[in-house]
């Protein structure tokens, strides 16, 4: 069962001025279909050619590095690009802010630390808003393309919300100012998805969309 590139949900240059349409071709069209196409090639004949990634994912500790690296790059900016919007921005509402609010004390509070978070994050990697096992909201960052659906994660959880902070996400706009670029980032924030996935796991339990 090969993975697939899909189609950004959006033309390339609809992210500007935030995020400028070469850095978006060269981000989905290079990076990402290098990361499915050497998925592809790390799980041909073993027992993940014919799983789901999640389930890749949730047993990684299993597979060679290669596995890690490229399933986790595929599932991670698959879901970053879907997060992503030319109208996005501003703040949530509905489930997803209560339990922003109750969690955090405040958006503005989970906006300072989601981004510290992000811009503190050493190297390559990503920064996240999950839910975890205990049914709470939780920032965390993963190094690599790691994510907190896997089994080796120090942090686990079901993903609500993610910005990808290796430098090919920025560089060509932003070069090494990476807190510009997690700014800018917010005025993209797809809320409406967000709160998508945030009902999705409250629907569901925690511990069976993760592995303990």
């Amino acid at each position: 069962m090969a993975f697939t590139l899909s189609p950004l949900p959006f033309p390339k240059e609809a992210l500007e001025p935030h995020i400028d349409a070469a850095t978006m071709e060269i981000h989905h069209d290079k990076h990402h279909n290098t990361y499915v196409t050497n998925l592809n090639k790390a799980i041909a004949n073993t027992d993940a050619d014919i799983m789901n990634i999640e389930d890749i994912l949730k047993n990684i500790s299993k597979y060679p590095t290669a596995v890690r690296n490229n399933a986790g790059g595929h599932y991670n900016h698959s879901l970053f690009w879907t997060l992503l919007s030319s109208h996005g921005g501003g703040t949530p509402a509905g489930e997803l802010a209560a339990a922003i609010n109750s969690e955090f004390g405040s958006f503005e509070e989970f906006k300072k630390k989601f981004t510290e978070s992000a811009i503190g994050r050493f190297g390559s990697g990503w920064a996240w808003l999950i839910k975890n096992s205990s049914g709470k909201l939780e920032i965390c960052s993963t190094p690599n393309h790691d994510n907190p659906l896997m089994d080796i994660a120090e942090t686990k959880g079901y993903p609500i919300l993610l910005i990808d902070v290796w430098e090919h996400s920025y560089y060509l706009k932003y070069q090494n100012r990476r807190p510009d670029y997690v700014a800018a980032w917010w005025n993209l924030v797809n809320w409406d998805e967000a709160a998508k996935r945030y009902s999705m796991a409250k629907k569901m339990e925690t511990k069976n969309l993760v592995t303990k």
